[in-house]
């Protein structure tokens, strides 16, 4: 049984009216889940990470200042969320949620959380609906098991994983991959371990041998004892966000080709679903179901 985290309040955010942010979805990809047959057994309820706990890796100024609602506005609307003691509640939630899902992809071999992937948030501010980097704790989280020595983190969103690729730019321990469009968000790039710059339309063929060559590399130089996904879908062709011209076959034979590598090397597995921007939540949430079909979840 392949472990599931999520919680109703990653769906529980009230924002303005056509905000852009698919806050549904999560709730969606659940119900989704459950349609297809997943049962409730697979599902882990996460616990909010602390704010102690995230003072000791990010800067304690923001990390008060956000969490008490002190935070200026000019920071806040670089996040992109109106300040609410509920965005915070289900942020800590969330964070809390992909490090469970590290842990149980440890125990298990794979593991999969429903939310996930806030890679644009750096030590001393966030930007782009990220607030506290969760692949960059989880990381951190699992290396302090006794087997685990090195983590690669394999980041799959449309964007660049800016805040991911300078939290460890001088951790020698996390290795961070990058495959994103190249004219997107964020204007200003950080350097990862590895980078993969994609033209604005790159199609599936294109897109999935540079997934395989870039996975493979990775693995082969960095020799790493456990793998973070981000699986973002905002690459989607329909995506409004994104530049890339990517079907909905083609992110399922990526996810396909991500969890296959990996069980093919042993290397445990933690997924998040990261980016998806489309407007039709039905339709976003159908991309994002590719992650688990491909896991084997249903």
């Amino acid at each position: 049984m392949i472990p599931l985290v999520f919680h109703p309040i990653y769906s529980q955010l009230d924002l303005p009216v056509r905000h852009r942010f698919p806050v549904e979805k999560y709730q969606g990809i659940r119900d989704g889940l459950a349609a297809m047959g997943v049962a409730n057994d697979n599902f882990h309820i996460p616990t909010p990470i602390s704010p102690k706990d995230l003072r000791q890796v990010f800067n304690p100024q923001y990390v008060q200042q956000l969490v008490d609602g002190t935070l200026d506005g000019k920071a806040m609307r670089r996040i992109g969320f109106p300040w609410s003691a509920q965005l915070i509640q289900r942020t800590l939630t969330a964070v809390g949620g992909t490090v469970l899902t590290a842990r149980l992809a440890l125990e298990h071999g794979k593991a999969l959380n429903l939310t996930g992937g806030y890679h644009h948030a750096f030590a001393n501010y966030g930007s782009g609906f990220c607030l506290f980097n969760d692949l960059y704790l989880a990381a951190l989280s699992m290396l302090k098991s006794p087997n685990i020595d090195k983590v690669l983190i394999f980041d799959c969103d449309v964007h660049q994983g800016d805040g991911t690729a300078k939290l460890a730019e001088n951790n020698t321990q996390i290795y961070t991959v990058s495959l994103h469009a190249e004219k997107n968000f964020p204007y200003r790039k950080q350097h990862s371990n590895m980078d993969f710059n994609l033209l604005k339309g790159t199609q599936d063929s294109e897109y999935l041998d540079t997934v395989d060559s870039a996975l493979h590399l990775a693995i082969n130089t960095y020799q790493p004892d456990a793998v973070i996904y981000d699986a973002g879908v905002d690459i989607h062709i329909d995506d409004d966000l994104g530049h890339l011209h990517i079907t909905t076959e083609g992110v399922y034979q990526r996810d396909c080709l991500v969890f296959d590598t990996c069980k093919h090397k042993g290397l445990p597995i933690a997924a998040v679903i990261g980016g998806g921007y489309q407007r039709n939540i039905k339709a976003l949430v159908d991309v994002h179901l590719q992650l688990y079909k491909a896991a084997g979840v249903m």
